[in-house]
C-alpha cells in the first residue's frame, strides 16, 4: 500500500495564501514525492508483469498435461476396444471348446486299446468255438457293435485333439486380452497423473493471478498518486509564474513610476533654467538623464 502519511496535499488555499518561498520548497516536494511514487508504481508494474508470465506459463503447463491426458486417453480408448474385441473372441472360442467337449463326451467310455482288445478277443472266440447259430449271430452283433464303439471313440479323440488347438487358441486370444488390458490401467493410471499435474498448475496459476490482480491494484494506487502530485506541481508551477508575472509588472509599474517623477522633476528643473535661475551638478545630471539637455 501506499504511505499516505507521506503524500503531500495541496489546497486551494495554499495556491492562493502561501508565499513564493513556501511555494517553491512546496513544488519541490510534490516534485519529490512524485518522482517516489512513480518509482513505486514502475517496480509494481515490473512485479505485476513478472507474476503475468509466471501465470502465463503455469497455464501453457496445465495446457500440455492437457493433451497429453487427452493423447492417453485416446490410447485408453483404443486398447479398452481392442481388449473387449479379443475378450469377446475368446469367450466365443471357450464356448466352442465347451460345446466340443460336450459333444465328445470324453470323460464317458472306454480306451481304445481295450476295446480293440476285447474285439480280438470276440473275433478269436468266433474263429475257434463251435457256436449255435443264435450264438453266433448274437456274436456277430457283438463284434459289431464293439467296432462301431471302437470307430467312434477313434473319431472323438482324434476331434480331441482338434479342442486342443481350440483350447490355446482362445488362450492365446485371451491373453493377448489381457495384455491390452494391462496397457489400459497402465495408460489410464498415466493419464490421471497428468490430470492431477493439470488441476494443480491451473490452481497455481490462479493463485499467481490473483497476486497479479493485487500487484495492479497497488500499481494503479501508486500512479493515481504520482499523477495526482504531478498535477499539484504544475500548479504550483503555473502560480509561482503567475507571481512571477505579478512581480515583474509590479516592478515595471514602480519603474514607469519613478520615469514619470523623474520627468516631471527635470521639466521644473528646466523651467528653472529658462527662467534664469542657477543649477547645480545634481540638477543638470537630471536634465541630461532625461533628454532635456
Amino acid at each position: 500500500m501506499v504511505d499516505e502519511s507521506k503524500n503531500i496535499e495541496l489546497t486551494e488555499d495554499d495556491l492562493e495564501n502561501k508565499s513564493k518561498g513556501q511555494l517553491i520548497k512546496m513544488a519541490g516536494q510534490l516534485r519529490d514525492r512524485r518522482n517516489e511514487l512513480n518509482q513505486m508504481a514502475s517496480e509494481r508494474a515490473s512485479k505485476r508483469d513478472d507474476l503475468n508470465a509466471k501465470t502465463r506459463e503455469k497455464v501453457d503447463e496445465a495446457q500440455e498435461h492437457r493433451e497429453k491426458r487427452d493423447e492417453l486417453n485416446e490410447q485408453v480408448q483404443e486398447h479398452k476396444e481392442k481388449r473387449n474385441e479379443l475378450n469377446a473372441e475368446a469367450n466365443e472360442l471357450f464356448d466352442k471348446v465347451e460345446k466340443l467337449k460336450s459333444d465328445m463326451e470324453l470323460d464317458e467310455g472306454k480306451d481304445l486299446e481295450d476295446l480293440e482288445e476285447e474285439i480280438e478277443e470276440l473275433e478269436f472266440k468266433q474263429q475257434t468255438e463251435v457256436l449255435s447259430s443264435e450264438e453266433e449271430k448274437e456274436l456277430i452283433e457283438k463284434i459289431e457293435s464293439k467296432r462301431e464303439e471302437y470307430e467312434s471313440r477313434k473319431e472323438k479323440l482324434e476331434q480331441n485333439e482338434d479342442l486342443e488347438e481350440l483350447v490355446e487358441e482362445a488362450e492365446e486370444v485371451r491373453s493377448e486380452a489381457s495384455q491390452h488390458h494391462q496397457k489400459v490401467t497402465e495408460l489410464a493410471d498415466k493419464a490421471q497423473e497428468h490430470h492431477n499435474q493439470m488441476i494443480e498448475a491451473y490452481r497455481e496459476a490462479d493463485d499467481i493471478r490473483d497476486e497479479a490482480d493485487e500487484m495492479h491494484e497497488k500499481f494503479v494506487e501508486a500512479q493515481e498518486a504520482a499523477d495526482q502530485h504531478h498535477e499539484d506541481f504544475v500548479r504550483v508551477q503555473k502560480r509561482l509564474r503567475e507571481l512571477d508575472k505579478k512581480e515583474e509588472e509590479e516592478r515595471k509599474s514602480e519603474r514607469d513610476k519613478k520615469k514619470e517623477e523623474a520627468k516631471e522633476e527635470a521639466e521644473e528643473i528646466y523651467q528653472k533654467f529658462k527662467e534664469g535661475e542657477t543649477l547645480d551638478t545634481e540638477d543638470l545630471m537630471k536634465l541630461q538623464k532625461t533628454g532635456l539637455l
